[in-house]
């Protein structure tokens, strides 16, 4: 599975927002600098995290965006979710009668990809925010890796 830059970007610009509102708009711009990403790219995507009740917008001067709910109620799978990125790891489409293999039937290997698309839809859901902004998340696997390793050692 491959994320595209779509979702990477809308990511990428929610953590700066989410570091440096304030409770005050911060402007693309801004974003679009210190994150080197293409200021018109920032606007089309924000015109979906807007349309996903995910940033609010204020016009005018010292306007920008603000996050719509507190970075610890943001999700990363919802920002991912409202710019059109879909979370899974499968080729077949949803409802449609061709399998993975442009057929009718599924690839030997599908249930292990949707599965796959699932734990990261699971992660993604479990990841606010602010937990991005406080690298929380840094680490997790490791400590998962650790618990793992030890567990070998006492076998």
């Amino acid at each position: 599975m491959k994320l595209s830059t779509k979702g990477r970007y809308a990511v990428m610009a929610m953590v700066d927002l989410a570091r440096h509102s304030q409770g005050k708009p911060v402007a693309l711009n801004d974003i679009a600098q210190r994150q080197e990403i293409s200021l018109s790219y920032l606007e089309q995507l924000f015109a979906k995290l807007r349309r996903g009740g995910l940033v609010v917008s204020a016009r005018g001067p010292g306007g920008g965006y603000r996050l719509a709910r507190s970075a610890t109620e943001t999700r990363i799978a919802d920002i991912i979710l409202a710019v059109d990125e879909p979370i899974k790891a499968t080729r077949c489409e949803l409802g449609s009668p061709k399998g993975c293999t442009g057929q009718q039937g599924r690839c030997v290997t599908h249930d292990l990809w949707e599965e796959l698309g699932r734990q990261i839809q699971i992660f993604l859901s479990a990841v606010s925010l602010d937990d991005v902004v406080n690298k929380r998340v840094l680490g997790m696997s490791r400590l998962q890796n650790q618990d793992t390793s030890r567990e070998s050692v006492a076998a």
